[in-house]
C-alpha cells in the first residue's frame, strides 16, 4: 500500500518533503492560507491541505483526509509550540517517531528526568525565586524557540521579566516559568537519528543558533552596551554550521547511546528517529545539556545536502528530512513500519 509522507507547512517542513520526494514518495503538505504563497513554489509538494490555523489538524474531516491518503505525519516544533500533548496524543493519525515522547520534551520536569537517566551532565536547577543568588536563565516551558527566555541574578530581575511576560500576555503565571543555572561557554545543538530497523544510532549535523537580540548585542561598543535599554532575548532567528574537534566525537556517540536506551525504559518504545541534544561545551571541553529535543530540528535545515558528519556515513547527500523518509522506506520493506510508528 501506498505512503504519503506529510507535515506542517513551517519548521523545517521543505526540508521534510523535499527528503520524502528524493527517496521516491508522495508529500502532502498541511498549511495555513497565509503561508500558501510560499509553499506553491515549490515542485516537490503534491498535495496540499489548507487550513485557517494550525489547529485545524484537530478536526475530524482533516484527520479523515489524511487517513484516505494514507499519510505519515513528520512532527516538528511548530506541531509542539501550538497543540498541547494531550490535543497531539488525541491526533488519530500514524505518527513517524515516538508522539509519547513529546510530551517529555515539553515538561520540563519530565524533560530533567530523562536527561538524568539518560546519564547527562545537566545544569543545576532553581525551585524558587527566592533561591536565585548567581546568574541564572529563566525560560518557558515547550518549544518556544527561546521567546521569553531571560538573564537575572537576582529575586527582583526575575520578578521584573515576569512582569514584562505577564503583560506581554506571554505567560500567566509563575507556574509558567522555570529557572536554571546559566552555564557559560559555547552553546552547540547536536543533531542525531536513532534507527530501530538497523539499532544503530547517528550523528547527523551541529549547528549553533543566531539569537536576537542576545548575539546583536555585541556588535555594540561596550561603552555604549551599559546605556542601551534592551533586554536580551533569546528568540532564535537562524542557525549557523558547526564543525567539531574529531577528539569530542566519543563523547558525542556515548551522549546519544545512552539516550536512546534510557528513552527506551522512560518512555517506550522510546526515541525511534530524530532528536537533539542542546546545551554547551565549557572551558575545559565538557558538554552540558541543558535541553533535548525529541524530533527534528530546525538546526537541520543547514544541511539539505547533507553534513560533514552524514557524509561520513550515507554516500547520497543526506539530509535529516531525507534520513527520515529512508527510515520509512526501510521499515516498509522489512515489514516493520510498527517499529518507527506511533
Amino acid at each position: 500500500m501506498r505512503k504519503i509522507i506529510g507535515t506542517l507547512g513551517s519548521h523545517c517542513s521543505l526540508q521534510v518533503l523535499k527528503g520524502a520526494k528524493d527517496e521516491g514518495f508522495e508529500t502532502l503538505l498541511i498549511t495555513e492560507k497565509k503561508r500558501y504563497h510560499v509553499y506553491k513554489r515549490f515542485g516537490f509538494i503534491d498535495h496540499v491541505i489548507l487550513v485557517d490555523k494550525f489547529r485545524d489538524i484537530l478536526e475530524s474531516d482533516i484527520q479523515n483526509r489524511l487517513n484516505k491518503l494514507n499519510c505519515i505525519l513528520i512532527p516538528h516544533g511548530t506541531l509542539i509550540s501550538t497543540l498541547s500533548s494531550e490535543e497531539i496524543e488525541s491526533i488519530n493519525v500514524p505518527f513517524f517517531g515516538n508522539k509519547f515522547i513529546l510530551r517529555w520534551e515539553a515538561d520540563r520536569n519530565l524533560k530533567q528526568k530523562l536527561m538524568v537517566e539518560s546519564k547527562l551532565q545537566i545544569p543545576r536547577t532553581v525551585k524558587s525565586k527566592r533561591e536565585i543568588n548567581d546568574l541564572c536563565i529563566v525560560k518557558l516551558h515547550g518549544a518556544a524557540g527561546g521567546k521569553g527566555y531571560f538573564l537575572t541574578s537576582d529575586q527582583k530581575g526575575f520578578e521584573e521579566g515576569y512582569n514584562k511576560l505577564l503583560n506581554d500576555n506571554i505567560v500567566t503565571d509563575e507556574n509558567s516559568l522555570y529557572i536554571q543555572e546559566f552555564v557559560r561557554g559555547v552553546p552547540v545543538y547536536l543533531h542525531f537519528f536513532y534507527s530501530p530497523i538497523s539499532g544503530e544510532i547517528e550523528f547527523m549535523g551541529v549547528d549553533r543558533r543566531y539569537e536576537s537580540d542576545i548575539d546583536g548585542i555585541s556588535r555594540i561598543p561596550s561603552k555604549h552596551q551599559l546605556n542601551v535599554p534592551i533586554e536580551p532575548t533569546y528568540n532564535v532567528v537562524g542557525n549557523i554550521p558547526l564543525v567539531l574537534r574529531e577528539s569530542l566525537l566519543e563523547g558525542v556517540y556515548e551522549m546519544g547511546e545512552n539516550f536512546v536506551l534510557a528513552s527506551e525504559k522512560l518512555v517506550p518504545p522510546g526515541i525511534p528517529g530524530p532528536f537533539c541534544l542542546e546545551g554547551v561545551y565549557t572551558k575545559d571541553a565538557r558538554f552540558i545539556t541543558f535541553e533535548f529535543s525529541a524530533r527534528i530540528v530546525a538546526g537541520t535545515n543547514l544541511y539539505v545536502s547533507g553534513s560533514q558528519y552524514s557524509d561520513f556515513l550515507f554516500q547520497n547527500g543526506m539530509s535529516m528530512g531525507r534520513r527520515i523518509a529512508l527510515e520509512i522506506k526501510n521499515a516498509l520493506k522489512n515489514r516493520k513500519l510498527e517499529a518507527v510508528l506511533t
